[in-house]
């Protein structure tokens, strides 16, 4: 087993494809620093304040429209695999396709989708600037959402270079032209929002260079118009429609977790909810690195299933357990060492910094059941299996509640509890299933 990580060529594949991923995630987290910091550093908190409600909503829209980019790197990878650049291109076009479809109806709702600010118990002229931000952010879902396929469809073919160059060239912009509106113009809260959908359209414009020069170099630039009618007939949505929809409520299961800790941590206070703001960073870092080996596993699983080498998955997958393990390992030694310190390191406030230390020791056993999870989800996208996801993740949610019940007298450790019961039942169920997959040959079929 541990032959397999010195494999150097495997090492290099699955460095091809993590370590780029890893290094682009980080400009997220930087860009939310710099959109907090101008917006701050504004004459009136009611700024920063309209910011975070905004892009809270952006956010959670964009999340929920992700099932873009795992269903295409998931359907690519596969073609791929068996080398058929027709089927790569179909799965392009119908995820372009279904992405500005989606961007439409976005676009269409956002007069009634803003009048939901108006439900949020935040003050009258948060809530303004909320409104004013979101309005204009949510022009940019043509181009996010299109990205979220052409970074996936990237992903698929193995090409994390793309992607890695899309996420720095489009938040590099972002971060720019949040200091140049803000600082030099004045626009306040519309500037930051105009700046995120200026870079959105830049990394489009980017992504669009790619494909011509890879699809140049590849010969099928004049396949482009047949593929595009072909992929357009409605049957040909069918099983994406299908893989979307199974995706979509898995990330719906998710982000109601996250709701709930929210919600429920805001009811035993003001300084317990800001706490678990701070600690929820603690899996924040975790997720980013741990998305780079979940980016692997969805372009190699797909491949292999597209090629029938059961072998090359086996390897590929040990090597990604490994390094799995090790970077949990890390994470939770790394929590229990200076978790305090990277709690004062994010808040000042020693009353927020005394409630987020009673409850480090959790952020300590936190990565190790969660990495898994991160992993297993790119290996079932990869494979395309939706319900999979799906039904494990209904399991894992219904743990979480039936935990978080029971315990409920605990308060807020009840829901750290319920949270890392709920990343342990998505790694054991969807551990189960695979481990039941491979041993009947149902994860790549003999025949």
């Amino acid at each position: 087993m541990f032959a397999r990580f010195f494999n150097l060529s495997l090492q290099k594949q699955i460095g091809a494809i993590a370590l780029p991923m890893v290094l682009s995630n980080l400009c997220v987290p930087l860009l939310g620093l710099v959109d907090t910091a101008v917006a701050g550093h504004l004459d009136d908190a009611q700024y920063l304040g309209g910011i975070a409600l905004g892009s809270s909503a952006i956010s959670l829209l964009f999340f929920l429209l992700s099932f873009l980019r795992m269903s295409t790197t998931g359907l690519t990878a596969q073609a791929y695999g068996a080398n058929n650049m027709q089927g790569q291109l179909n799965h392009l076009f119908q995820g372009i396709t279904l992405a500005l479809s989606m961007a439409i109806i976005l676009l269409l709702l956002q007069a009634p989708l803003s009048l939901l600010f108006y439900f949020s118990d935040a003050s009258p002229a948060i809530t303004e600037q909320a409104i004013s931000y979101f309005q204009i952010r949510i022009w940019s879902a043509p181009a996010l959402l299109t990205n979220l396929v052409l970074m996936g469809w990237f992903l698929g073919q193995q090409n994390a270079r793309y992607a890695m160059w899309m996420l720095i060239f489009s938040n590099s912009i972002n971060i720019i032209l949040d200091l140049v509106f803000v600082l030099y113009f004045h626009w306040q809260v519309p500037g930051i929002a105009a700046a995120s959908v200026i870079a959105d359209f830049a990394g489009l414009g980017l992504a669009i260079s790619f494909i011509y020069r890879s699809t140049m170099r590849t010969h099928i630039i004049n396949h482009f118009r047949l593929t595009w009618r072909k992929s357009l007939q409605l049957a040909q949505f069918k099983p994406l429609f299908s893989l979307n929809r199974d995706i979509f409520l898995r990330s719906l299961c998710l982000q109601a977790v996250f709701i709930f800790i929210a919600f429920q941590g805001a009811a035993y206070g003001d300084n317990t909810v800001a706490a678990n703001a701070v600690l929820l960073s603690f899996l924040m870092l975790v997720s980013y690195a741990l998305d780079g080996l979940a980016y692997a596993a969805e372009s190699i699983t797909g491949q292999a299933i597209g090629q029938r080498n059961n072998n090359q998955l086996i390897e590929s997958l040990v090597v990604l357990s490994l390094w799995c393990l090790i970077l949990s390992v890390i994470f939770s030694l790394s929590y229990a060492v200076a978790g305090q310190a990277f709690v004062n390191l994010l808040t000042s406030i020693p009353e927020v910094q005394a409630e987020a230390a009673k409850y480090v020791a959790w952020m300590i056993l936190l990565p190790l059941v969660a990495s898994w999870a991160y992993l297993l989800d790119g290996i079932f996208i990869g494979a395309t299996q939706g319900k999979t996801l799906r039904n494990t993740m209904f399991i894992a949610l219904i743990g979480f509640v039936v935990l978080f019940t029971i315990f409920k007298q605990w308060q807020n450790h009840a829901l750290w509890l319920a949270l890392c019961g709920f990343m342990a039942l998505r790694s054991i169920s969807l551990a189960l299933v695979f481990f039941n997959q491979l041993r009947h040959h149902k994860l790549i079929p003999n025949h």
